[in-house]
């Protein structure tokens, strides 16, 4: 009998865009998901078990790498116009059709960060952590947007 697994991944790609549109900096980074994310993820498949879906994404200036045990961002950011926002969700392809569930927002910039982390979470405050990343600083100031977009992308392997 052969056995199937199934995975999950996680990947951010964040745009950083000055005030006059142009783009800054543009990175693509891996993430962390969580075990209570893992969790969560179980019970919206359930009709019978209460869950809710992710919708929000967070961003912040903790420096703490990204652990499985992780269930809130370290330090998450709630002014400046960064904080925690509703995004878009959207199925898209990556391998195989609608495979990977995307969340985009982008945040208008109102003040000076340095933004070194993000999360994908399940609610507009506290909630289920589903992913969180940590990357070096992204030094963003007035007048500056800083758009993401997160897939999580669903495979199986041999």
């Amino acid at each position: 009998m052969k056995k199937e697994k199934a995975g999950m991944m996680g990947i951010i790609e964040i745009v950083h865009r000055g005030k006059d549109g142009e783009v800054k900096e543009k990175r693509l980074v891996r993430n962390k998901i969580t075990n209570a994310g893992l969790a969560a993820i179980t019970a919206v498949l359930l009709t019978d078990v209460t869950g809710n879906e992710f919708d929000y994404i967070a961003v912040g200036v903790g420096t703490t790498a990204a652990a499985a045990t992780d269930t809130t961002l370290e330090t998450e950011i709630t002014d400046s116009g960064l904080a925690r926002a509703a995004g878009t969700g959207t199925r898209v392809t990556t391998t195989v059709t609608n495979d990977t569930a995307q969340l985009a927002t982008t945040f208008s910039v109102t003040g000076s960060k340095a933004v070194t982390e993000a999360g994908m979470l399940n609610a507009a405050s506290a909630g289920d952590l589903l992913a969180r990343q940590v990357f070096s600083a992204l030094n963003v100031v007035d007048g500056d947007s800083l758009a993401i977009t997160w897939k999580i992308v669903f495979t199986e392997t041999a």
